[in-house]
């Protein structure tokens, strides 16, 4: 097995007792051959040296530091042997690990600190040269909404003014022109210093990165000091991680310390940006489109156009994304680019240009007098709302929305997204999205808790109710095209973005919402093109059309 994320080709061998100098490591050496206790530092230190980094005993290469972190039900430790055989040059981990280490009679240095997770991104940053510097700036993201779309705003800019770009983020990791598929937001820091490694070595000059907090709370982050950090926002997500939105904020607040970053970006629009604005430690400046003191102010002026007002600046500019939120992602953007060394002006016009964001706010394409049909990441109650509000203003007809939650996560927002759902749409079709190891039907049953009495209430025009389950999640996209009458109205399809698996019991299977939406989009067609056929001949004969026998859908033709 190797690691999905490329390395350096070019490294220099860092001596161990340089490392242990910058993590203050307790070295031990290898076991005698005697069996006698190994050498403790100071007497007998090997004279080994590293040049690459890994956690995965799967993943070593010869002269790796192997990276022994202690686990939720295994510790890292108990592989020692099989990344020695595989050509590991040290092994970093605790006091714990070191015990198990001498068990196995693992011949290689050991480096023992009390929290070696804590130490991997240091080691990481030393080992492969410390990247980040002059040479390559690093913007890093952070919020509960948004980080994804900015990052690809960012990205986009910076290509339009000619930069040679890194991004590594929810969907995708890419050096250059180079793609590599993402599994998690933030990657480990063993594999993000080898990347940003890479991508000094390919002449990359900047790099904007998604900061989850759990990366923050992890260290997956550690090493790295970025340029400009930016905060979008702050709403109830991941509690089955933080336990609680004041140790979720801290997480994303640690992210605008000297530790690290140099100066930040804040949206101020809820109560979390604006005690972030009072307490980062680093010069921020604050944004806000609702009118709250800050120092850029966003202001609507329809038909996604919008003015961004700052110290002797006002620019007019052209949202390519729809919806409020897309304008504060935007201006969000621009000033990460101008923090970063850009003239705004043109950094602005620049992250104007169409971003291409996979499942986010993404448009299906249909046939011709198909419903509109969108996928979006959308998967907090807050994040419902702002898509729903955002396609509400676009859409003639009614608005149809497919959702569900994730199992195994944070199970408190599963109510307030039903509710915000149903406040929105015309019509909820609630569903399954990932369970994983939950039963599907009682993380449905939470969700339709939050919609009240909704349940129950037809829909506008009597042919159904305004709320429904359905289960199967590829059942209930294909129903919510069937309810929908024509292009006049607009069948969205949220929770799961760019995914391309459904996760149920252990067992990942292919699924895509897009491809799914498609099918069930061009399947209308089919289906209504042959009721057509069917009736020709009766209405050639003059027979007559009996009210409603083209009403399969649960709409009007």
């Amino acid at each position: 097995m190797s690691s999905p994320f490329p390395r350096p080709t070019t490294i220099t061998p860092l001596p161990v007792a340089d490392l242990v100098a910058t993590l203050g490591a307790e070295l031990h050496a290898a076991p005698a051959e005697d069996g006698e206790p190994p050498a403790a530092a100071g007497h007998d230190a090997p004279e080994a040296a590293v040049r690459g980094v890994t956690l995965d005993s799967r993943t070593v290469q010869p002269g790796d530091l192997y990276a022994a972190l202690p686990g939720a039900h295994v510790h890292g430790a108990r592989f020692a042997a099989q990344a020695r055989d595989a050509g590991a040059a040290a092994v970093l981990t605790d006091q714990a690990g070191l015990d198990l280490v001498r068990a196995q009679g693992v011949a290689a240095p050991v480096l023992v600190v009390p929290d070696p997770r804590a130490a991997l991104g240091r080691a990481a940053a030393a080992i492969y040269g410390r990247p980040v510097g002059a040479a390559l700036l690093t913007y890093g993201i952070t919020g509960t909404n948004g980080k994804t779309t900015t990052a690809y705003l960012v990205d986009g800019g910076l290509r339009r003014l000619g930069r040679v770009t890194g991004l590594v983020g929810t969907i995708e990791t890419r050096i250059g022109d180079e793609r590599i598929r993402s599994t998690r937001t933030t990657p480990e820091s063993s594999d993000l210093q080898a990347l940003l490694a890479v991508m000094a070595e390919r002449g990359v000059e900047r790099c904007t990165m998604e900061v989850s907090s759990h990366a923050l709370v992890m260290h997956r982050v550690d090493g790295v000091v970025y340029d400009v950090a930016a905060f979008t926002n702050l709403s109830q997500d991941h509690l089955d991680f933080h336990g609680s939105m004041e140790d979720y904020y801290r997480a994303k607040a640690s992210l605008f310390t000297p530790e690290r970053a140099r100066r930040g970006v804040v949206v101020v629009d809820d109560e979390w940006g604006s005690r972030l604005a009072r307490e980062a430690t680093i010069p921020v400046v604050t944004v806000s489109a609702t009118g709250r003191p800050a120092d850029w102010q966003v202001t609507d002026l329809g038909e996604r156009r919008f003015a961004l007002t700052g110290p002797g600046a006002r620019l007019d500019l052209t949202c390519p994304l729809p919806g409020d939120f897309n304008q504060v992602n935007t201006a969000v953007a621009a000033l990460i680019l101008h923090l970063g060394g850009e003239d705004l002006a043109q950094a602005a016009e620049a992250v104007c240009g169409d971003p291409q964001v996979p499942g986010r706010m993404e448009q299906v394409p249909g046939p011709a007098g198909a419903p509109v049909g969108i996928v979006d990441f959308a998967h907090t109650p807050d994040a419902i709302t702002a898509a729903l509000q955002a396609l509400r203003s676009q859409t003639r007809g009614r608005l149809v929305v497919v959702l569900g939650a994730g199992g195994d996560r944070d199970a408190g927002k599963r109510p307030r997204m039903g509710q915000a759902a149903a406040a929105a749409a015309d019509v909820v079709i609630v569903t399954d999205d990932n369970p994983r190891s939950e039963d599907p039907s009682a993380i449905r049953a939470a969700v339709l808790s939050g919609v009240g009495d909704q349940r129950g209430h037809r829909d506008q025009d009597g042919h159904g109710d305004r709320v429904r389950e359905v289960p199967g999640r590829a059942d209930a996209i294909a129903a919510a095209v069937a309810l929908a009458r024509g292009p006049q109205d607009t069948v969205v399809v949220l929770g799961k973005g760019h995914e391309q698996g459904q996760e149920i019991a252990g067992e990942t299977h292919p699924f895509d919402d897009r491809e799914q939406l498609r099918q069930a989009l061009h399947g209308r067609r089919a289906e209504r093109q042959k009721q057509q056929q069917k009736h020709e001949p009766d209405q050639r004969a003059g027979a007559p059309q009996v009210e409603g026998e083209m009403e399969s859908d649960g709409g009007g033709a």
